[in-house]
């Protein structure tokens, strides 16, 4: 679609990226990777020249296709009331601003095993799930030089970013639909099984409205609300103390997101970096009794709060709803990485924690989420070597 001056509705713009995508799905599906650099052009061209350069297509180590979205760097105090004037950290790598970031626009799948496994994000496909954060780690990694599990920084940046913008992306938390629309529905990619009723799972990705990407249009980040729930990378707790790697150095692949790494660092309530376990670092608890044994989302109604010290070992309650103990001061950094809500309005997004052993980060949600699903959820209770059918992973790119 060359562009010509004039208007378009976004029915016409949907229908011709959409075609252009499901064609290289299905050239991906039957044909396999494409090395041939002639073929790898004319497809991140039709795709740019579709978007009008709002989304592209990388292809990895192996040919591999992906289509990502181009996020341009914004600064703090464009999303956040008394932000600064500087870059949001998820443009900040290694100390050296980024540009931009690219994302990709569906939830990825993965193909091969060990050596051979690759993260792919392509239109219509089944999202990749039963995966262990060390594996969505090295799907991603595996592909190449700037290649990334999408960071929590990246998350918070769109979910900010969204917020800012006034929109609030809906998407698959209610069998196949959206919970608070539920005319709008997405393709079915997976059925289960409960007690010998079959519901909808997960949808095949971007099969769902242009009301399920993170602006609303056709070159939005599709699928950040439900479908399946997504691992992100640089954010856990440890023994509920909030613990992440500076800026969006987890972009940086060759960095350490072990268990061990000294690459985690601790929060203080100035917003500084210090090392794990120091006195009154910045942790998620709860108010309420200890709840026993965790269940399914949603069994838990409990107030979470930051404090400097612990008292409990699960909590939930809405995004919006998280405070702080008396005389915990917030630092603009938990905000601004999606940790504390920055007004009493996110959408009624859900955010849960167990505040014992290592706990790594989910976001999003997922297919039975309903109304605690959204780009503000967050998930602190599985540790890294958990998979089942609802846990699935997103890559993203930042050149050098």
């Amino acid at each position: 679609m060359r562009y010509v001056s004039g208007p378009y509705t976004q029915g016409q713009l949907l229908k011709e990226i959409n075609e252009i995508e499901m064609s290289l799905t299905n050239r991906f599906t039957f044909g396999g990777p494409i090395t041939d650099a002639a073929e790898q052009r004319s497809w991140r061209e039709r795709v740019e020249d579709a978007s009008f350069g709002r989304n592209t297509v990388l292809f990895d180590d192996q040919g591999n296709p992906s289509v990502m979205v181009v996020v341009p760097a914004f600064l703090e105090k464009d999303v956040l009331t008394g932000g600064l004037n500087k870059p949001h950290p998820a443009f900040i790598v290694n100390g050296v601003v980024k540009p931009y970031i690219y994302v990709s626009k569906y939830q990825s799948f993965y193909t091969g095993s060990g050596t051979t496994l690759r993260a792919i994000t392509l239109k219509g496909k089944d999202p990749g799930v039963n995966i262990t954060f060390d594996n969505a780690l090295l799907a991603c990694k595996q592909k190449g030089a700037g290649w990334h599990l999408m960071t929590n920084a990246e998350w918070a940046a769109i979910a900010l970013l969204c917020k800012s913008r006034g929109f609030m992306p809906r998407g698959n938390n209610n069998y196949g639909k959206d919970h608070s629309v539920t005319t709008e529905k997405g393709i079915p990619a997976h059925w289960y099984d409960d007690s010998g009723t079959k519901y909808i799972g997960r949808v095949l990705t971007g099969s769902g409205p242009v009301g399920w990407s993170s602006d609303g249009s056709p070159f939005g980040i599709y699928d950040l609300n439900g479908n399946v729930w997504e691992w992100v990378g640089g954010l856990r707790l440890n023994n509920g103390e909030i613990q992440v790697l500076q800026d969006n150095n987890a972009a940086d692949n060759t960095k350490d997101q072990s268990a061990s790494s000294t690459e985690w660092k601790a929060i203080l309530q100035d917003g500084s970096l210090v090392a794990p376990g120091t006195t009154d670092t910045l942790k998620y608890d709860s108010t309420g009794a200890d709840s026993g044994v965790f269940a399914d989302v949603g069994d838990i109604r409990l107030s979470t709060t930051i404090t400097n010290s612990l008292t409990t070992s699960y909590a939930s309650n809405t995004f919006e709803t998280t405070q702080a103990n008396g005389g915990v001061t917030v630092p603009n950094l938990l905000k601004l990485l999606g940790l504390y809500p920055i007004d009493a309005s996110h959408g009624a997004d859900g955010l849960y924690m167990r505040n014992t052993g290592e706990r790594i980060a989910l976001r999003g949600g997922n297919w039975s989420s309903g109304s605690i699903a959204g780009v503000f959820c967050l998930y602190l209770n599985y540790v890294r070597s958990f998979s089942n059918v609802t846990l699935g992973f997103r890559s993203a790119y930042i050149p050098a």
